[in-house]
């Protein structure tokens, strides 16, 4: 994937890292605009959300001030905040958006071994090993295709971790990770989406096929793997949309794959500022929310109703026993 920027935006103390210089080098063909903080810079906060497009082109480089995890109870035990956050892609859902606004763009965070220092201290001080999601707030794949930093992560991780990590992606870069020494440590999660979703609606990420040539790579290599059907989104043929993805990975996945990975299942969450940044800066994309299928959700916030998700879940999981019978399927959400 050749990742494009216009500019970056740094905090200065970033410059004292050696992953901030190695960046000020990558870079140096673009403006550096100097910011107080990477989580206020005044003029992108006030562009339009015609803008969005234009604001996803930026570099921001940072140091990361908070370090609190979550507690998770799905694939991992704990959210970890990692080494950035948002993303060059345009998904119309993206919930980074939700917690950014039209600010999603990418931020690389330079202090990547106090990070993982923190994260080693917090496996090792756990009475039973834990599993890490360190890819929550990113695509890690991306984010390592600029920085290296999956492969000081998982092999660090490899030799002193006792637990797991693990985080998903929706791009096909994984050549990198093939030869890493991971020990079995790491998970590696796809996310996927019916073709026509990914092209109509997940704007600047790998092809349904792309992805799963890299998922049955990573198998190969070793690593644990998952399958993240995420978010699913009911078009009016969704059941025909959803049904031939079912088929097709059950085609192509490799046999690894379909015998030792897992699956999870996540119906799309929309809001209303996800909906009001679509409308303004992708005038002509498929219209996310559907008033006859879905209802409020805490504020500002809207899910498919109770009797809809009901629906699709009997679909999902008849079509996933019958075509991938031996990938167990850890939640539906």
């Amino acid at each position: 994937m050749d990742i494009r920027f216009d500019t970056v935006y740094y905090e200065p103390n970033a410059l004292d890292y050696e992953l901030g210089q190695m960046l000020r080098s990558k870079y140096a063909n673009l403006p550096w605009v100097e910011i107080e903080s990477h989580n206020r810079i005044p003029e992108l906060t006030a562009a339009d959300n015609r803008d969005f497009p234009k604001l996803k082109r930026h570099l921001i480089v940072g140091v990361r001030k908070t370090h609190r995890y979550v507690p998770n109870h799905k694939v991992s035990d704990w959210l970890v905040p990692y080494t950035s956050s948002g993303c060059p892609a345009m998904c119309l859902y993206c919930y980074l958006v939700c917690n950014y606004n039209k600010c999603a763009y990418l931020r690389l965070f330079v202090n990547r071994e106090q990070m993982l220092d923190r994260l080693l201290k917090k496996d090792a001080e756990a009475v039973v090993p834990q599993t890490f999601e360190i890819g929550s707030n990113s695509d890690l794949l991306v984010e390592n295709a600029i920085t290296d930093n999956l492969h000081i992560t998982i092999e660090r991780f490899a030799r002193e971790g006792r637990g797991s990590l693990t985080f998903p992606s929706k791009f096909d870069m994984v050549e990198p990770l093939l030869a890493l020494d991971h020990r079995g440590k790491t998970i590696f999660r796809m996310s996927v989406n019916p073709e026509e979703i990914i092209q109509r609606i997940e704007l600047g990420t790998s092809t349904l096929r792309a992805r799963i040539r890299a998922l049955n790579d990573v198998a190969e290599a070793g690593y644990r793997v998952g399958l993240l059907i995420a978010p699913v989104i009911l078009l009016s043929d969704w059941k025909k949309l959803y049904g031939e993805l079912i088929e097709q990975l059950a085609d192509e996945l490799s046999e690894k794959v379909r015998q030792n990975g897992f699956i999870e299942i996540i119906l799309m969450t929309y809001s209303f500022v996800q909906n009001a940044i679509n409308t303004d800066a992708f005038p002509n994309a498929i219209q996310l929310f559907n008033q006859e299928t879905m209802t409020g959700r805490g504020r500002g916030k809207y899910c498919y109703r109770n009797d809809v998700r009901a629906e699709v879940e009997s679909f999902l999981r008849k079509e996933i026993s019958q075509q991938l019978p031996a990938m167990p399927i850890l939640y539906i959400s």
